[in-house]
């Protein structure tokens, strides 16, 4: 296992990082969620991203059980406050000072540790003022429940923005939490330079587009059995834009030779292929096997020759979406309830 740097920090994360979206608390039943935080621990992942609207706080329970008798100060644990949580009353989701320290102190009692090392807010609050957010995030780090503050699908003048008021406060802000893969990569043209230049690292989630570049979903065929394009408890509805486009799926079928030169699987392939970016200080996978994390975890630490990575730009051509007005296009217009 790799281990990156998180933004201009100190603090090291393993590139390959566990997480329990959609699948702990969920699809996922808890014996076989233990088995899957077994394997990653077993092949040297260290850093474990949750969020407390995960399964309404169900995930994070889970994890904290599964991590409970490890060496706290050997892992690095990422949770995140902004969704609704609770039962859904006018304080039980945004970025306010209230909701803040209330779910900071909820995260831990669930994850059974006295702090994590990366609390994130998990949208950008349109309904509570950017001040009143970052002091209480400077707050939950003075008080030792959190060791650094990242963001999560934030546009880069938010990012911008939110850096300096950090600054201001005394602390920094070291990462945001992107959707990036080979099929979506909107952060390029504004949020990674804007970031680079801040001292921001990427802790990108679904770099394997939900598993669509595993290349299990076939062109003019139904989504395969247990796969999350047959979920119907929200797997389906967040895998369907992608395989609802015909051209996509077959342009993924033709990564295949691509993977099999590099003697990599596909999953492989989509996960290194995050990688390849330097402001990318880890790549979250899902599981829902242990054997999935195994073979993601092989990806660490291997290059794609430049060569290579302009084929994978030509097979896929335009069905790649770049436009970097989709972060702010997809962020919530209002606190939700």
């Amino acid at each position: 296992m790799k281990f990156r740097h998180l933004g201009r920090s100190g603090m090291k994360i393993s590139e390959i990082t566990y997480g329990n979206w959609l699948t702990h608390g969920s699809q996922v039943e808890n014996e076989q969620a233990m088995a899957c935080v077994r394997a990653a621990l077993d092949a040297g992942i260290t850093t474990f991203d949750t969020a407390d609207a995960y399964a309404n706080t169900k995930a994070e329970t889970v994890l904290g059980e599964a991590l409970k008798n490890e060496r706290r100060e050997s892992l690095e644990i990422f949770t995140k406050v902004y969704w609704p949580t609770g039962p859904g009353g006018p304080n039980d989701s945004g970025l306010s000072r209230k909701h803040i320290l209330e779910s900071i102190n909820g995260s831990l009692t669930r994850l059974q540790t006295d702090h994590v090392d990366l609390y994130q807010a998990h949208r950008f609050d349109t309904e509570t003022p950017l001040e009143e957010t970052m002091q209480a995030f400077a707050d939950v780090v003075r008080m030792g429940k959190a060791l650094y503050i990242g963001v999560s699908e934030w546009t880069a003048d938010q990012i911008r923005q939110g850096a300096e008021l950090a600054k201001d406060l005394g602390i920094q802000l070291v990462s945001n939490q992107p959707q990036y893969s080979m099929l979506w990569r909107v952060i390029e043209a504004e949020v990674v330079p804007t970031s680079e230049e801040l001292g921001l690292s990427q802790v990108v989630w679904s770099p394997i587009a939900q598993g669509v570049l595993t290349g299990k979903y076939k062109p003019g065929q139904p989504a395969p059995e247990g796969s999350r394009g047959t979920d119907e408890k929200g797997g389906a509805n967040s895998v369907r834009r992608f395989t609802d486009n015909q051209d996509l799926l077959e342009r993924v079928q033709k990564l295949q030779p691509i993977a099999d030169e590099l003697s990599l699987s596909m999953a492989q392939l989509a996960v290194a292929w995050v990688l390849q970016n330097d402001n990318v200080a880890c790549a979250i996978i899902g599981a829902s096997r242990p054997e999935q994390v195994t073979e993601n975890v092989a990806a660490s630490g291997v290059e794609i020759p430049s060569e290579l990575m302009s084929t994978i730009d030509e097979v896929l051509g335009d069905v790649v979406v770049r436009d970097p007005g989709m972060t702010a296009q997809n962020a919530p217009k209002k606190r939700p309830s």
